[in-house]
């Protein structure tokens, strides 16, 4: 009953919207696929869709290059008595506003920011310099983020992972790069695609962290969906990117349930 009510019965209705036409201020109650057409025919509607696509990409594949050393030093290099503060200190950006995180970030990247002034500083640049408001900034934003949630999944199956795997490895000549490459890294995957997973969820679903940080030169799938909502109070046009956007979602999900171990079919 809660999952009728909190989750099919909402998806039902936006789908049913999605099939309903806002014609100026009235709402169209016949059922057509415009919207759906409308989606491939408008060109800006399509895009935001993949500059979705691609950000999401470059943020999950950077915080995977980012978080794996970072896992495997706290699993295998930090003690064992020193492991909890270590991870205290790498969940520490977990405990900060999402919202106080992005505007930070603002505040170091755009002109009179801290970067800038540092490179004004040791006269690299003679003017102040803007890194905000732009793709790589939503990018620096997402990663110092996601880098956190990766490293959790990642340092858990590593941890996880018994030490006579190696000792095996190792008896039957293998050294530290082919063990990585042939033991320890199969047998991580899965913390790495559960990662990966909620990284292009979360990220791929945001709209603050763009909102902020990316400005207005390219709009990202969440901020066509909220324009739709606030210009123009299209629910019909919204609710039909929504349900694409999870189609995307769902894709990606049937992709990973193989590592997600959680495919029963």
């Amino acid at each position: 009953m809660w999952t009728v009510a909190f989750f099919v019965l909402p998806f039902v209705i936006m789908g049913v919207y999605s099939l309903w036409k806002r014609v100026g201020n009235k709402l169209i109650t016949e059922f057509s696929f415009g919207n759906y057409e409308n989606f491939f025919a408008k060109s800006f509607l399509f895009e935001s869709l993949t500059n979705s696509l691609e950000v999401t990409l470059l943020v999950t594949v950077i915080s995977i290059l980012l978080a794996y050393p970072l896992a495997y030093i706290l699993a295998e290099k930090v003690p064992d008595r020193w492991q909890r503060i270590a991870l205290i200190m790498a969940i520490l950006p977990f405990w900060t506003s999402y919202l106080v995180r992005s505007y930070s970030w603002l505040l170091v990247l755009s002109e009179g920011g801290v970067i800038s002034n540092f490179l004004l500083e040791i006269g690299l640049t003679t003017e102040p310099i803007s890194m905000a408001n732009n793709r790589s900034a939503t990018v620096i934003g997402f990663v110092h983020f996601f880098v956190m949630l990766l490293t959790l999944t990642i340092f858990a199956n590593l941890k996880q992972l018994p030490k006579n795997y190696r000792k095996a490895a190792q008896d039957l000549g293998a050294g530290p790069i082919r063990t990585f490459i042939y033991v320890i890294l199969p047998l991580t995957l899965p913390g790495i695609m559960v990662g990966a997973f909620l990284t292009f969820v979360l990220c791929i679903g945001d709209y603050i962290t763009p909102a902020i940080l990316g400005g207005k030169r390219e709009l990202l799938m969440p901020q066509t969906i909220m324009l739709q909502i606030e210009r123009r109070s299209d629910f019909p046009t919204a609710s039909s990117l929504a349900l694409i956007l999870m189609t995307v979602v769902s894709m990606v999900y049937l992709a990973c349930a193989r590592w997600l171990k959680l495919d029963r079919l």
